[in-house]
């Protein structure tokens, strides 16, 4: 555990003395306070963050964790670091779990600054606080995917721009396959609608923590992390 904490302090230096996280952090605050506009100056509209949430799942964790984990280790191939951390005395899997923790660490941080919508609802209102707390577990729990599937895709090249274009191009299509089986039929339209990210995050957004919905988010992550530390041990035979 010594080793994951080091390398994920050490991503996280390198996270706040580069303009990255500060660059996605203004986005996603700027967006989210777009959403949340949107879903309450409308009339009758309802003292909740669920338009916040599903908008923002949908629009904003396709983009932004590709960006935030498009360097990750692409970077360290590029300029051949990686050889160097691979050859010392560090798992594989520490420096995945590492990396990823370090990710995970500023897109919650960047979420929990939303929490200003929610002081702004309970200002004004008395909003449920249930569908509040279920609402941003899911969001994280779905963010925690796509981080993992951005560091995957960060694994595979050297070159951090199409480290994001597939991190982007798999989280999308994870997104928009509960569409697709809107159009089909049987088992094939519940095996889409299954493995789909916002199928399972409704639920969550409504008040509603499925054992099912965290089961899900949770093996996603860690099979996506799991073949990201596949690729890396796949560097010490090349």
């Amino acid at each position: 555990m010594r080793v994951i904490f080091s390398i994920a302090r050490k991503e996280l230096v390198i996270y706040f003395t580069s303009p990255v996280a500060y660059v996605v952090a203004g986005v996603f605050l700027a967006l989210t306070g777009v959403f949340f506009i949107d879903s309450v100056d409308r009339p009758f509209a309802e003292a909740a963050m669920r338009g916040l949430l599903l908008n923002s799942a949908f629009f904003l964790m396709t983009l932004l964790p590709p960006i935030l984990t498009m360097r990750l280790l692409a970077e360290e191939q590029k300029m051949g670091t990686l050889e160097l951390l691979l050859t010392a005395p560090v798992r594989d899997y520490e420096v995945v779990i590492g990396k990823y923790l370090a990710s995970l660490a500023i897109l919650s941080v960047t979420v929990l600054f939303t929490l200003f919508y929610v002081a702004i609802l309970f200002f004004y209102s008395a909003p449920d606080p249930g569908p509040i707390f279920s609402g941003y577990l899911g969001f994280l729990l779905y963010g925690s995917a796509a981080l993992a599937v951005g560091l995957l895709a960060s694994s595979l090249t050297a070159n951090q721009i199409v480290a994001a274009v597939v991190a982007f191009g798999i989280t999308l299509l994870f997104t928009v396959v509960d569409r697709v089986s809107t159009l089909l039929t049987g088992m094939v339209a519940t095996i889409l609608e299954q493995l789909s990210l916002t199928s399972h995050f409704d639920a969550f957004s409504r008040g509603v923590i499925a054992t099912n919905d965290v089961t899900y988010y949770l093996i996603l992550t860690f099979v996506f992390l799991f073949l990201a530390t596949r690729a890396l041990e796949s560097r010490r035979w090349r």
